[in-house]
C-alpha cells in the first residue's frame, strides 16, 4: 500500500475543513496558509473531493469549504480512493483482475502476506470514518479505540 502525497494532503485538507467551527467553512487561502501548501494545489485537493461529494462551497466573498455530510458518515477508505488509486491497486494483475492466493512458491508465499497486510488495512480504512479522526481529542472516541483486540479480531 502507497500513499501519494495527493492522498495525504486531501485527507489533511479534509480534516482541517471538518474540524473548522466558522459555518462559512475555510477558504483556499487559509488552507493554503495553515497546510503551508500552494492555492493552486489546493484548489486542485478541494476540487477532487468536492466533485466525489465531500465538500461542499459555500457562497460568498467570505465563503470557503465545508463538509457536505455528516463526519460519521465519511470512510476514510472512500476518500483516499477518490482522491488517488484503489489501495488494493497493487496486488491486481495487468488485466485488473485480483490474484488469489498461492503457496507454491516462495513468490507466491510473499504475495500472500502482502496481500493479507493489504486485505487487514482496508478492512480497518473501511471502518475509520472522518467522525474518528476530527474527535481524536475525545477520550470516549479515539481511533485507538479502533484497534483494540476485539476489533482486530473482527477483521
Amino acid at each position: 500500500m502507497k500513499i501519494t502525497a495527493q492522498e495525504e494532503y486531501g485527507l489533511r485538507i479534509l480534516i482541517r475543513i471538518a474540524s473548522c467551527e466558522d459555518r462559512d467553512g475555510m477558504s483556499i487561502p487559509q488552507l493554503s496558509e495553515t497546510e503551508q501548501l500552494s492555492q493552486h494545489y489546493i484548489a486542485k485537493l478541494t476540487r477532487l473531493l468536492r466533485m466525489s461529494g465531500f465538500i461542499r462551497s459555500t457562497p460568498g466573498n467570505k465563503g470557503g469549504y465545508i463538509v457536505a455530510q455528516k463526519p460519521s458518515e465519511i470512510v476514510i477508505k472512500n476518500v483516499l480512493e477518490a482522491l488517488g488509486t484503489p489501495l488494493d491497486k497493487e496486488f491486481t494483475d495487468e488485466n485488473g483482475a485480483v490474484m488469489r492466493f498461492c503457496t507454491s512458491s516462495v513468490d507466491c508465499s510473499s504475495r500472500s502476506l502482502w496481500q493479507m497486510i493489504q486485505l487487514t488495512v482496508n478492512n480497518l480504512l473501511e471502518r475509520i470514518t472522518l467522525e474518528d479522526l476530527v474527535s481524536q481529542n475525545d477520550s470516549k472516541n479515539t481511533i485507538f479505540d479502533a484497534l483494540s483486540p476485539e476489533f482486530l479480531n473482527k477483521l
